[in-house]
């Protein structure tokens, strides 16, 4: 995970002696950035990462400043583990044992859970809670095709931090009483649909608008071959139309991982004539991107021109993005 920037604590210079008077002007003059109160980054630094990075700074810019011990929840237990999510503008997330009213404020939503109910540890030091209840409480809190994400993720092994995978069998084992029953629900629907062979967040958060907007299920990492053997796998396949989609995101033109060597504009012509040797099949293909999720009925349209069957007409009000207007930086 990315090194994040030192943050310039208020009362660390207080103690220390220093004014802390010239803080506004500098944010003024562009030279820091501040989180919250009290808490300010090198304005440089904070340009350089990327949104979900910048989440993650909000979040232990709160650890600096909250006053009472805090477990961190939802999507920012998420962040600080890696596990992908639609961002949305999310806020800081936090659990609550308190009743009282009150208990969001200062970009801190706390969440109200029965003392018995927590399950957490430390990581990084910042107590979180466990991955478990992490992409379950997202699950409960989030529109459908949101909820994949995370799921999708946890239902593989993490070989970036040796994490072994989790099965449907252990979250739903944990899901009794924890939750509202429309809540648990809505959570049994994700997981019932949730698919380790999901290949990215992208590919996940795509599924799930697939699904609601009533298209037939598509094959996941469908091998396509020609006379001569393997042309390539694809994210999506769908025999009734014989079309294979395709979900394009960043990291194969920007990790090295997936860039393997490459420049980004081989890489670029790869995917070109990848796509070039699946019509030579006789095969359709349609490709999307983060935007096109964005827009509301977007993708359905562009599966709808390519002939991609359906099961169903989408259920009144449920479209294919409409909720989530963010952009694509903005998922991790």
């Amino acid at each position: 995970m990315t090194v994040l920037p030192k943050l310039v604590l208020t009362r660390d210079l207080a103690s220390l002696g220093v004014s802390t008077r010239q803080l506004p002007a500098a944010v003024r003059a562009g030279a820091l950035v501040r989180i919250r109160q009290g808490v300010y980054v090198d304005a440089a630094a904070w340009r350089g990462l990327q949104p979900w990075d910048q989440y993650r700074v909000r979040i232990e810019a709160a650890a600096e400043t909250c006053q009472s011990l805090t477990i961190f929840s939802h999507h920012s237990a998420a962040a600080t583990m890696g596990i992908p999510t639609i961002h949305r503008g999310q806020p800081v997330h936090a659990l609550t044992t308190f009743k009282g009213g009150g208990r969001s404020r200062a970009g801190i939503r706390r969440h109200l859970i029965a003392p018995g109910r927590i399950d957490a540890h430390e990581l990084g030091g910042l107590l979180i809670t466990s991955r478990v209840q992490t992409v379950l409480d997202i699950a409960a809190f989030v529109p459908f095709a949101e909820a994949l994400v995370p799921l999708d993720h946890v239902l593989k092994p993490d070989a970036t931090r040796g994490l072994a995978a989790l099965t449907k069998d252990e979250l739903i084992g944990a899901l009794p009483g924890r939750y509202t029953p429309a809540a648990e629900r809505r959570v049994m629907a994700a997981l019932e649909f949730s698919d380790p062979a999901s290949g990215s967040a992208g590919e996940s958060y795509s599924r799930g608008l697939i699904h609601v907007a009533g298209f037939t299920a598509p094959t996941l990492q469908y091998e396509i071959c020609n006379s001569k053997g393997r042309v390539g796998w694809s994210d999506f396949y769908w025999e009734g139309s014989r079309t294979a989609g395709e979900f394009d995101g960043f990291a194969k033109y920007e990790k090295a991982e997936y860039l393997k060597g490459r420049t980004p504009g081989q890489v670029v012509v790869a995917e070109k004539m990848r796509e070039d040797n699946i019509r030579a099949t006789g095969r359709n293909v349609v490709r999307w991107v983060w935007s096109d999720l964005w827009t509301a009925g977007e993708l359905e349209r562009k599966l709808s021109e390519a002939g991609v069957p359906r099961r169903r007409r989408p259920s009144a009000g449920h479209g294919t993005g409409r909720g989530t207007q963010k952009r694509s930086e903005d998922t991790r």
